[in-house]
C-alpha cells in the first residue's frame, strides 16, 4: 500500500482535543484504507494478490458492503474465492493438523484481514511520529496535555512506543502525561457508572430524579476500556 494513502498530519488529529486522539487517528486510517480498496486499488495486481491471500475480517466486510461500489467488492470476492478453490483450503488444513498448543501461531484466511494489516502497519508508524513530535516540539507537548483523554488500549501502545523510542530524559514525563490523560477519564466514568447504578435504588426514582451525566456512562466506560464507541 502506498505511504501517501496513510499520510495524516499528527497535529490535525490532535487539534480537536475531543475524545481519544489515537482512536481518531485509527478511524481515519481505517476509512482511508476502505475507500482506497473500494476504489481504483481493486485493479492493481499487487493489491489483488494481497487481498486474495489475506481476505477481510467481518467488520471490514461490513464496511465495504455499505460502500456504493459493490462491483469493486464483487471483483475482489471473485478472485479471492478462486484462490481458496485453487489451494483447496490449504492453510485451514495446516491449522487443523498443527498441535493444539501451536495453533494460535498459525494464521489462516479466517485470522487475517487486508485492512487490519494495513491499519496496524500505518498506526505503528504514526505512533512513532507522535512520540517523536513530543520529544522535539514544545507546542505539541502542550497540545498533547490538552487532550480529553486516552483510551486504555492506545495508552498501552503509546507507552510501549515511548519506552522504545523516546530519549531517556523524556520517557518519565511522557509516561506521566499519558497516564494522567487516561486516569482523568477513568475517574470521570467510574464516578458516572457508580451514579448510574445508584439511580436504580427506589429512593432515587421519581420525576425529578437527577441522572447527571450517567445515562451514557456504560458506553463511555466501554470506550475507555476498549477504544470502541458503541454510541456511533
Amino acid at each position: 500500500m502506498r505511504d501517501s494513502i496513510y499520510t495524516i498530519p499528527v497535529n490535525e488529529v490532535f487539534e480537536p482535543r475531543c475524545g481519544c486522539p489515537i482512536c481518531r487517528m485509527e478511524q481515519t486510517l481505517e476509512q482511508r484504507c476502505v475507500d482506497y480498496i473500494m476504489g481504483a486499488a481493486m485493479m492493481e495486481p499487487d493489491v489483488r494478490i494481497e487481498t486474495n491471500r489475506l481476505g477481510f475480517c467481518t467488520k471490514h466486510f461490513e464496511q465495504m458492503l455499505h460502500c456504493k461500489n459493490r462491483l469493486s467488492l464483487a471483483l475482489m470476492l471473485e478472485s479471492h474465492l478462486q484462490e481458496l478453490k485453487k489451494d483447496n483450503f490449504r492453510d485451514i488444513c495446516t491449522h487443523a493438523h498443527t498441535k493444539p498448543k501451536k495453533r494460535n501461531d498459525v494464521k489462516t484466511v479466517n485470522h487475517t484481514c487486508f485492512v487490519c494489516e494495513k491499519i496496524d502497519w500505518a498506526l505503528s508508524r504514526m505512533l512513532y511520529t507522535v512520540v517523536d513530535q513530543y520529544a522535539k516540539d514544545a507546542d505539541f507537548r502542550q497540545l498533547f496535555a490538552e487532550q480529553e483523554y486516552l483510551c486504555l488500549p492506545h495508552l498501552e501502545m503509546l507507552l510501549d512506543v515511548g519506552a522504545d523510542h523516546l530519549p531517556k530524559k523524556m520517557k518519565a514525563e511522557f509516561e506521566k502525561q499519558a497516564i494522567n490523560l487516561a486516569m482523568k477519564q477513568l475517574e470521570t466514568v467510574s464516578t458516572d457508572v457508580s451514579h448510574f447504578c445508584r439511580m436504580f435504588d427506589y429512593r432515587n426514582s421519581g420525576e425529578n430524579a437527577d441522572w447527571g451525566n450517567s445515562r451514557d456512562s456504560i458506553e463511555r466506560a466501554i470506550r475507555l476500556l476498549t477504544g470502541v464507541d458503541f454510541r456511533e
